[in-house]
């Protein structure tokens, strides 16, 4: 009698375009993290305000590689990049958290949207959802004081600012991944 072969437990191989994805968007996230604990260590210009580089990289995973990778992406910096800080679970994480959130929502949704939108626009509405789930974060959790708000136009300026600046070195950076990819 022949025997009988026993088919295999062992999952089969991921495909070598899904491997490529997976590398690219740990790269993102490590270049991601590295940029969030660089920035942690610059001065801050004001009070939950810092530059937000690390959002390059949620834009370009976003344009790169879809919705869920740039979302997954921006909550891994925030977690990751807090545990090397030594904030995660502080105040300082729950306001980086809602801020995060806020702009990856906001990318995410926009870009759906409106599939044509440039980067540079889509960073600055994000840098004012980031600012704005900040200071909802602040004021629900830790400082119910309306003076509080005086803060607010000054930084979402800034915000813009940064936002603008943020969008056009994403949009830099991603002509030259579709130069190369050409």
């Amino acid at each position: 009698m022949a025997k009988t072969i026993k088919k295999s437990k062992i999952p089969p191989r991921p495909s070598l375009a899904l491997l490529q994805q997976q590398a690219v968007w740990l790269s993102f996230v490590l270049l991601a993290i590295g940029l969030h604990v660089f920035e942690a260590a610059l001065p801050s210009l004001g009070p939950w305000f810092k530059f937000g580089v690390a959002n390059i990289m949620t834009l370009l995973a976003l344009v790169y590689l879809g919705a869920r990778a740039a979302f997954t992406l921006a909550l891994a910096r925030v977690i990751i990049g807090s545990m090397f800080i030594g904030t995660l679970f502080t105040p300082t994480f729950f306001i980086s958290l809602a801020g995060t959130l806020s702009a990856a929502t906001v990318m995410v949704i926009l870009y759906k949207l409106i599939p044509r939108i440039s980067l540079i626009s889509l960073s600055l509405l994000a840098a004012i959802a980031h600012m704005s789930g900040q200071f909802v974060a602040v004021e629900t959790w830790f400082i119910q004081q309306p003076a509080l708000y005086y803060l607010l136009p000054p930084l979402l300026l800034l915000s813009c600012l940064s936002g603008w600046i943020n969008g056009a070195i994403a949009t830099y950076i991603w002509e030259k991944l579709k130069v190369e990819q050409a």
